[in-house]
């Protein structure tokens, strides 16, 4: 039987047609309940429901509109590992025909309307084995292909316009209660939504982090010649100027500034935003014009003090939030679902109590270290690089040229960079 989608007026969270073996259907409604429907929680929700568990994904927003057709210029970066994870769930097969292999990386320093560095660092996918180092996809076309997984797959149900209230835990479970004044009983929690995590607050989990006083200013514009494949970086003093190929002749543009800044230059009309972007991207794609619509996103970092309470789990935003300066962000999220559906997977197969907290920690402790030296990392490249200290200019621009410049450096960085490198979960080896 396909699972069903159900609007928030027609929830009745006791009339599922979920049955288990290990649970009463008296006492639960479904083995795991995951608040936040955007990406990593479908995603979760596929690798848990493949390994028998039953799951109720509750997503605050409409689904047939997210599964839209309409173009808006959002696209996500993924690593080699991420599409190795969509693969193993069943959902890169619906997406592949829209995915721009990344081929090459090209990093560079340097003002807007100057050129680059002469020092620069260049990845090609040809260095390592496995392929392409990731792949371009659009919003649109990720959230389509989960949407008609979930659809089709009978052990997850999908309640649409309904979010998560309220909860309560206790020693055998948790209790949600709907949007919709119903309640829902399940064995385990999972805070798929995002840094203002309502899950976390409600678990009484605090976050550390700050502000970076930068905003992403996200587009997407097409050019007159062809980007085979290539990613740009561009360093400038405000912050970073990401350049990230769609498929045909289209960009990904993730391009940060401070504050007063980015509010300007978002408030200008079209043509005139163009022409400030213009001297900053350059002219080696030739012409290029928006398309699509226009975002904004605050930059900040924001890190949860844990991953895990009783019988309640975050994944993705929930648990951390990074710059995007190396587009990790979804990568991220999307190895915290491989590494929880590998923790209760085997904690299940050995017959002990998923939600437990002996279990969850479990998953805390492969993910916290990995989250950790990444947010460190991003934090750190963004501070570097973000200013105009000619001294810490000389000393970055001569270490990209000293990595660039040794084989095995390069190599090093380009499967960190296609999420290759540190314990991989089963999902995506």
């Amino acid at each position: 039987m396909p699972s069903r989608e159900i609007n928030g007026s027609d929830v009745d969270a006791h009339g599922q047609s979920h049955s288990c073996a290990h649970i009463s259907r008296m006492t639960y409604d479904s083995d795991i309940l995951i608040a936040g429907g955007g990406l990593n929680g479908p995603a979760l929700a596929l690798a848990l429901a493949q390994s028998g568990l039953h799951v109720t994904v509750v997503d605050a927003r409409s689904s047939p509109t997210r599964a839209g057709d309409n173009f808006d210029g959002r696209g996500y970066a993924l690593a080699l590992a991420s599409q190795r994870l969509l693969n193993a769930i069943g959902v890169w097969e619906n997406i592949v025909g829209n995915a721009q292999p990344l081929l090459e990386i090209k990093v560079t320093d340097g003002h807007a309307g100057q050129g680059p560095a002469p020092f620069f660092l260049h990845f090609d996918h040809g260095e390592i084995e496995e392929g392409p180092m990731g792949y371009m996809v659009e919003d649109r076309h990720l959230y389509r292909a989960f949407l008609a997984a979930m659809r089709s797959e009978k052990r997850i149900t999908l309640l649409s316009e309904t979010s998560v209230t309220d909860q309560s835990v206790d020693a055998s479970g948790v209790t949600v209660t709907l949007s919709t004044g119903k309640t829902h009983r399940a064995r385990l929690l999972v805070g798929c939504d995002g840094r203002a995590s309502g899950v976390a607050k409600r678990a009484g989990i605090h976050r550390t982090g700050w502000g970076y006083g930068q905003t992403a200013l996200v587009c997407a514009i097409a050019h007159e010649r062809p980007h085979n494949g290539t990613a740009h970086q561009f360093f400038m003093p405000p912050g970073p100027l990401a350049i990230l190929p769609l498929p045909g002749n289209m960009s990904s543009i993730v391009w940060s500034e401070t504050d007063e800044n980015a509010a300007a230059i978002n408030a200008l009309p079209d043509e005139d935003y163009m022409q400030v972007l213009r001297p900053r991207f350059g002219d080696f794609l030739g012409d290029i014009q928006l398309v699509g619509n226009r975002f904004t996103y605050p930059l900040s970092l924001s890190l949860a003090n844990h991953f895990v309470a009783d019988h309640i789990a975050l994944v993705g935003d929930a648990a951390h939030g990074m710059h995007p300066i190396a587009g990790q962000g979804l990568n991220a999220g999307l190895r915290d679902v491989a590494a929880l559906a590998d923790v209760l997977h085997e904690a299940r197969k050995r017959g002990e109590d998923i939600a437990s907290i002996q279990v969850l920690e479990r998953y805390q402790e492969w993910r916290r270290f990995d989250t950790n030296a990444l947010v460190a990392a991003t934090d750190l490249t963004n501070k570097l690089f973000s200013n105009d200290n000619p001294i810490l200019r000389a000393a970055r621009d001569i270490g990209m040229g000293l990595v660039n410049a040794t084989p095995t450096l390069r190599r090093t960085f380009m499967r960190e960079a296609a999420g290759l490198s540190g314990n991989l979960p089963t999902l995506m080896r």
